[in-house]
């Protein structure tokens, strides 16, 4: 997917999985539903990517398999679900979960732009406005681009850099990086963490629902939750798991890493034979949370910005006047 994701693209990769879902809960093969699809696709860069799958298909690969063979298409968390799908019999339920989880981005994303769309309007305005009057009366246009082009550039590199930071092919050194550099965000750090322990939830389920065992299911589940931390301690538990008979209940209740409400609801599963209703409860749980937090940043990310520009306005129209009277004082 591209490094910055438009509503339109997600809901598109949303549609794809809807279609899929419908023609496998139908009983078409995984085959003759791409097949389908590459010849009427919801979009048209879908294309290449269904007719490369295809023939994998034809040499034996299932279709997580295939998948992973197109290695920039899908993220891991997305081939995690449809690969536990393919393996319980429930392919149909993980791709409409897919495409739920899609259509949520995909609004999330249009609330936040429209949010954003008329301060950003402002905010160029006012850069371009307040040293006009410098420039009329100067005729300086090296200085009048200076003012305004030394403002915007910086903030088109950091929201660049910020975009660049965010996208999921850097290393395992880099996301961590980012992860605990989010830690200390407001709002974003909470959701980050929040939609890794959905997603880790939503993938544990589906892998134990396959019949996988459970240390595998959670290694896998974890490096599909997107958070290195939550990778880097569920790496350490396999010998504890098999030579000292731990649970991954006592283990997840040990780490800093999983909340309190995580590893209660998980531990009373895992003891009342009910894991799967207890993961699924997880899953929405810090789903809704995170994209609440997420709405919440959307919210205020405006008033923010209206409020530096009213900041800077004011400390304009402050030297302006200051520079009035001392000149007048100095007369």
């Amino acid at each position: 997917m591209p490094a910055l994701p438009t509503p339109g693209q997600l809901n598109l990769r949303a549609e794809l999985y809807q279609q899929i879902a419908t023609f496998t809960a139908s009983g078409i093969p995984v085959r003759k539903a791409l097949e389908t699809l590459r010849r009427a696709p919801p979009s048209r860069s879908f294309r290449q990517p269904l007719a490369r799958l295809i023939p994998h298909l034809d040499n034996g690969l299932t279709f997580a398999e295939a998948l992973r063979t197109e290695k920039s298409w899908l993220p891991e968390f997305d081939i995690a679900l449809i690969d536990a799908g393919e393996r319980s019999g429930r392919l149909d339920t993980s791709l409409n979960l897919l495409a739920g989880y899609y259509r949520e981005r995909a609004s999330l994303v249009r609330t936040m732009l429209g949010e954003l769309a008329y301060p950003l309007f402002v905010l160029h305005g006012a850069v371009f406005i307040i040293p006009f009057p410098d420039l009329f009366r100067t005729g300086d246009i090296l200085a009048y681009l200076v003012a305004t082009l030394g403002v915007l550039v910086p903030l088109y590199a950091i929201t660049a850099l910020l975009i660049f930071a965010g996208q999921g092919k850097h290393g395992e050194r880099w996301r961590a990086f980012i992860e605990i550099f989010c830690r200390y965000l407001p709002i974003l750090g909470k959701a980050r963490q929040a939609l890794a322990l959905s997603r880790l939830a939503a993938a544990l389920a589906a892998l134990l629902n396959a019949g996988v065992l459970v240390i595998n299911a959670w290694e896998l589940a974890a490096a599909s939750s997107g958070s290195p931390a939550i990778r880097r301690v569920v790496g350490t538990w396999r010998p504890l798991l098999e030579n000292e008979q731990r649970t991954p209940a006592e283990l997840a209740g040990e780490s800093k890493v999983f909340p309190e409400l995580f590893t209660n609801l998980y531990h009373s599963g895992e003891i009342s034979g009910q894991l799967d209703q207890s993961l699924e409860r997880l899953h929405h749980h810090y789903q809704d949370e995170g994209f609440r937090k997420l709405r919440t940043l959307a919210k205020w990310l405006p008033m923010f910005v209206y409020l530096a520009i009213m900041v800077k306005i004011a400390m304009t129209v402050i030297g302006f006047w200051s520079g009035y009277f001392n000149s007048i004082n100095a007369l």
